[in-house]
Order: C-alpha cells, then structure tokens, then sequence
C-alpha cells in the first residue's frame, strides 16, 4: 500500500468513528458529501440564517476534521462538503446549525481559525438566495410557458418574474427570475443549467445567482416608516431591473 493510500484510508477510518460516536451519515451526491440532517430530527430544517459559508479548507479534509471545530460554535444540523474526487474537497463548505444564534457564534469564534499550522479557513454567513437569473430566453414565450420548461428540468420551482419589453408588451426581455423553494434547490438547477451541461428551446442559456433583497436588521427597520419601507425596497427592484437590462 502507497502512502497515499494509507493515508486516505486512515482518514476514512477516522470519518467511520466519527459517526459512530455522532449517529450522524454521510451521503455523496451531485459533487458533495452531505454529513447529515441528523436522524432524531424532526420538523421543518432550521431557520434562514442558521448557515455558513466556510473556506480556505485544506483539500485533504474530511469530516473527522471539521466536525470536531465546528461543533465548538452549536450542534451542526447538517454540512456540505463540496467534492473533487473521494478524498479531496473543493476547498469550501456549507455548514447548518440549528439555529442563527449558532451560526453567528461559528462567524466570531472561528473566522480566520488556524485549523493547520499556518491555514486558517474563513467563516461568513451563508447567503440563502433561492433565486436564478436565467438569460437567452426566446422573447415569445410566456411566463407560463417558461414555468413549464423550467419545470421539466429542473425541480422544486415556485415562480418566474418576467419582464415585458417596452417597445412591445407582448413579448418578453430574453431574460426570467426563476425562484425555487430552497437554496439547495436553486443551486441544484444552477449546475444543471449551465452551458453546455442542457439546453432549453433548444440552446443553451445564460444562469446564475440573481442579486439577494438586501437584509436590514430589525432595530433599523424599526425606526423607518411604512411609508419608507416601500419607497426603499421598491427602488431596489427598480435598480436591480435596470441592472440587467441588455
């Protein structure tokens, strides 16, 4: 046996006794190990906010590694760890704790942690954007008609936003907001769109994130009239509009 191969089996080894002692699995899909939710759980999945976005994590580790750290912060409801083969990551992670007073406690207690000698990960919040912009749409097709393609292929589909052109209102701008029911989902159908992965009406599309509402906390918003309120959000999605205006 190589060293290389005993290594990755030692990891793996360590990985086994780490959900021994959890109870937690692990499952490989669509390029990630999801080390989670745990089997106890029931309801709905924790709340928006309650994840984080982790990076710089060095491409050799794995669960018996990460779970350990993060755990200092809560419990971990679930975490994705992004893959490139069997035991070498992506570099980056999404971890859910089961609430957002544990994920903002991961951000302050392990943002730039030395996790190595001389590697420490960042830690920041997890933006859960559940929102595809996706461009290249034949001008002609309805909003029910993108629906049902969006639909076809990909899945958990709330809604389309569409655009009507303003030289012509029976068409639409050749582009669609396409929102799902998760971000898992939204970023599930993000792969799958991709150029050159599938096409729809028979070319590839534009995809990716649409730009998030902007997130104000309770104490601001408290101070600000309804009346502001309206003028505030609806000149965003004034500005996000023009924003992708061909």
């Amino acid at each position: 046996m190589t060293q290389e191969n005993a290594g990755s089996s030692n990891k793996e080894e360590a990985v086994n006794k780490l959900l021994e002692t959890t109870g937690y699995e692990i499952t490989t899909e669509n390029g990630q190990r999801k080390y989670g939710p745990p089997k106890d759980s029931v309801g709905p999945p924790p709340p928006k906010g309650s994840e984080v976005f982790v990076g710089k994590i060095p491409r050799d580790a794995l669960e018996d590694e990460l779970v350990p750290l993060f755990e200092k912060a809560g419990k971990i409801y679930e975490m994705r760890l992004m893959m490139e083969s069997n035991t070498a990551n992506r570099g980056f992670a999404f971890v859910m704790y089961t609430s957002p007073e544990e994920a903002k406690k991961a951000i302050e207690l392990l943002d730039n942690y030395e996790i190595r000698k001389g590697r420490t990960v960042g830690v920041c919040k997890s933006v859960d954007n559940c929102r595809l912009f996706v461009g290249g749409i034949p001008k002609s097709k309805t909003k029910e008609e993108i629906l049902e393609e969006m639909r076809k292929v990909t899945d958990s589909v709330c809604k389309v936003i569409l655009y009507s052109s303003i030289p012509d209102k029976t068409k639409n701008r050749g582009f669609a907001f396409v929102e799902y029911e998760s971000h898992k989902a939204a970023a599930m159908a993000r792969r799958k769109l991709l150029p050159g992965k599938i096409q729809l009406w028979g070319h590839d599309v534009a995809v990716d994130w649409a730009e998030p509402e902007p997130e104000v906390d309770e104490e601001t918003m408290s101070k600000v009239s309804r009346f502001c309120r309206v003028i505030y959000f609806s000149l965003f999605n004034t500005v996000q509009e023009i924003a992708v205006i061909p």
